[in-house]
């Protein structure tokens, strides 16, 4: 029992840095080839992990092996334009200038019902507003609305457009963030204020504290100091003032 377990741990180990090495993208966004890797090396890690008269060996360098063709493939794939599309496929533009391309969609094994609830997955529910859609190699389907239906910017409007900053959690379950409070240009002293403000005795008292991007810290206190949420606006440094 105790050998079962040590090569289940290593084989985990292997499979979680062999996978993490070949990059964070979700499943879902995996070529096909990555795709194939993937299940290939679940399966191999399977069957040595479950039964013991397999030697653990067995499982081991086919993983690695894998591992090294992905990444080989992988650097070609960035060198070569054709490795590329052999590879990973190219783009197919299903709609353009408005008009549904016919043979695209029969190419792409995609029916009108296929792209009509892809474009409800893009909160396009009406087919004439979309004047370019084309299917990713990775199956995603990418959405340009015609001019009158898309959403207007600043510029467009002629409006000034507020200071763009990204958000930013500065306290999470009691725990000060500190390289994303220096990011936000703020220090201990600064949040321990607002934390104040928030009703929070003290840090532990709180559950999360988050700057959103336009400038609100969202205060929430743990449910067992109360569990409230407060809103603070912080424009500038120094000019705060509670919501």
């Amino acid at each position: 029992m105790l050998i079962l377990f040590v090569r289940v741990i290593v084989l985990y180990l292997l499979v979680f840095f062999v996978l993490r090495l070949t990059g964070k993208r979700q499943l879902s966004e995996l070529q096909p080839f990555d795709l194939v890797v993937t299940l290939l090396i679940a399966d191999l890690a399977s069957e040595p992990a479950s039964n013991t008269g397999v030697p653990l060996i067995y499982g081991i360098v086919p993983i690695l092996a894998l591992f090294l063709l992905q990444q080989f493939i992988s650097f070609l794939s960035l060198k070569s334009e054709g490795v590329r599309k052999l590879v990973c496929g190219q783009s197919v533009v299903l709609v353009s200038r408005g008009i549904v391309q016919e043979i695209a969609l029969r190419g792409s094994r995609y029916t009108l019902s296929d792209l009509m609830e892809q474009l409800r997955s893009k909160d396009v529910f009406e087919l004439a507003d979309v004047e370019y859609a084309i299917l990713e190699t990775n199956g995603e389907l990418s959405v340009l609305l015609k001019g009158p239906q898309q959403t207007p910017t600043y510029q467009a409007l002629h409006i000034p457009s507020p200071e763009a900053r990204p958000p930013f959690m500065l306290v999470q379950d009691g725990e000060i963030h500190h390289e994303a409070l220096s990011q936000a240009g703020y220090d201990e002293t600064w949040l321990h204020k607002q934390l104040k403000k928030g009703g929070a005795a003290c840090i532990d008292d709180v559950f999360f504290a988050f700057l959103g991007s336009d400038g609100i810290l969202h205060i929430q206190r743990k449910h067992e100091t109360g569990g409230e949420a407060v809103y603070i606006h912080t424009e500038k440094k120094g000019t705060e003032k509670e919501k």
